[in-house]
């Protein structure tokens, strides 16, 4: 599938669905059991920024945590699709951060609340452009990094996973349709913090793509 076609999917998705907990160190750092099932959250589409652009904090936060993930971009129709024939459904890779406001997911979560203010804002989905499958022949081998301010604070692998991506496919499509260009997270590794007002994010998968971000501020929205 050529690149240009791969980008097309990619904008028009219609979901990002993000799985929490897909890493046994990641949920144990922040104090969470290790799910027997995936633990999923949608963010919407509008949340998307480009290689190069500004992550926004919110006021009146004073930090979001970044969280590197693989990022898998549906490339047709699935449903209800066989775990042994899921990887046919993969249109591309990419390198995302799932920016979290962590303060008011852990609200969110102390009150059984929905995970979307935390999850779903506007420039929380910084993302790189696509890797066509077959610049990928491994997706399950990838060390993701993440550095800010040239510090480096999250690198892992996917082959660390608790779940793969050809069960995620599956299970999610069970649940869910999936479209064209609908991307799923798969999780972070350890070592998401925090990142504030003034510094830079980079990260990428090693041998593979890398991104770049600066950290501003948006405005109160009624001032």
């Amino acid at each position: 599938m050529a690149t240009s076609m791969i980008q097309r999917l990619f904008t028009q998705g219609t979901k990002i669905v993000g799985v929490g907990r897909n890493y046994a160190a990641h949920a144990k750092e922040l104090g969470n059991a290790v799910p027997k099932e995936p633990v999923l959250f949608l963010k919407p589409t509008s949340s998307y920024l480009e290689n190069g652009g500004t992550i926004k904090i919110p006021h009146p936060l004073e930090s979001l945590h970044h969280e590197v993930e693989l990022a898998v971009v549906i490339g047709e129709k699935a449903r209800d699709v066989p775990e042994a024939m899921a990887m046919d459904y993969i249109g591309g890779y990419a390198v995302a951060l799932d920016m979290t406001a962590r303060e008011i997911q852990a609200s969110a979560k102390a009150s059984g609340l929905p995970w979307t203010l935390a999850k779903g804002q506007d420039t929380f989905t910084p993302i790189s452009s696509v890797l066509p499958t077959a610049m990928v022949p491994d997706p399950n081998n990838l060390e993701l990094w993440l550095k800010v301010d040239d510090e480096m604070k999250q690198k892992g692998s996917t082959k660390d996973m608790i779940f793969k991506i050809p069960f995620l496919i599956s299970y999610i499509s069970s649940v869910m349709t999936l479209f064209e260009g609908d991307v799923i997270l798969t999780g972070t590794p350890e070592g998401v913090g925090p990142v504030k007002v003034g510094q830079k994010v980079t990260a990428g998968i090693t041998g593979f793509s890398e991104v770049h971000f600066d950290v501003g501020r948006r405005p109160h929205p009624f001032n």
